[in-house]
């Protein structure tokens, strides 16, 4: 099935030439130049990603972002021409998967969308016998199934955005071992790791315990102050301390 991508930008150009690159990928494109107009776009109908403009018309890309995220774990790709550390993780911070500063090549685009979806993706399963032996992580009360790409807590299902669930898939694999920042941005984000980016795993972190606190999750994500986190039991941690 053809994958739908809304995006809004009040710069023409861009926009047009966001639209024309993407449907030469295959893509169904939807443009507007304001944010009013994709609030009712997608209020009718959901797509399958979304790249937001940060200033815009009607409603900043921020504000969208975070609204947006409250209702679907959809891709959302923030373009902005900001582009200090700060611009970076408010925008990750809001719920965005990526951030791509202007200008960029129609590549550079191409690229991050084509990975966000390949992250996205749910894997088809059936009703066979490799349905029932499908692979499963788990800690605590938290169950993370891989191919499903669905994780349950007291076998109630959470809703989390493409990044958030490759984070706690990439925890999860190495459970009760301590991953650093570095290696985090690297193999969730795919950033290089600079110092400047190092805050993105942070914010991360901070609306991730809110999920599992929510739903009384008994795997927490432990800081290992000066190096990054790991993913353990609140049984275990109170045997540290």
């Amino acid at each position: 099935m053809e994958k739908v991508i809304y995006i809004a930008d009040d710069e023409q150009n861009i926009r047009a030439m966001m639209k024309t690159f993407l449907e030469n990928e295959g893509y169904i494109v939807e443009a507007f130049g304001d944010g009013y107009s994709i609030r009712q776009a997608v209020e009718k109908r959901m797509p399958d990603m979304i790249i937001l403009d940060v200033m815009m018309p009607g409603e900043d890309g921020l504000s969208l972002c975070a609204s947006f995220r409250k209702k679907s774990g959809v891709p959302i790709i923030i373009v902005s021409a900001k582009d200090s550390p700060l611009d970076r993780v408010t925008g990750i911070t809001l719920g965005s998967d990526d951030y791509i500063t202007k200008p960029f090549l129609p590549l550079e685009l191409i690229a991050r969308v084509k990975s966000l979806f390949r992250r996205a993706e749910i894997s088809a399963l059936s009703n066979t016998e490799e349905h029932n032996q499908q692979e499963l992580y788990e800690c605590g009360n938290l169950l993370l199934y891989p191919k499903e790409r669905k994780i349950l807590i007291n076998q109630e299902a959470i809703s989390t955005t493409p990044t958030e669930f490759e984070f706690l898939l990439y925890l999860i694999r190495q459970k009760e071992t301590a991953v650093s920042k570095k290696e985090l941005l690297k193999h969730v984000w795919g950033y290089s790791g600079d110092q400047e980016e190092q805050r993105m795993p942070d914010d991360l972190v901070k609306r991730f315990r809110k999920k599992l606190k929510l739903n009384h999750s008994t795997a927490v994500i432990e800081t290992v102050w000066g190096y990054g986190y790991r993913l353990t039991e609140k049984s275990n941690l109170k045997m540290e301390l």
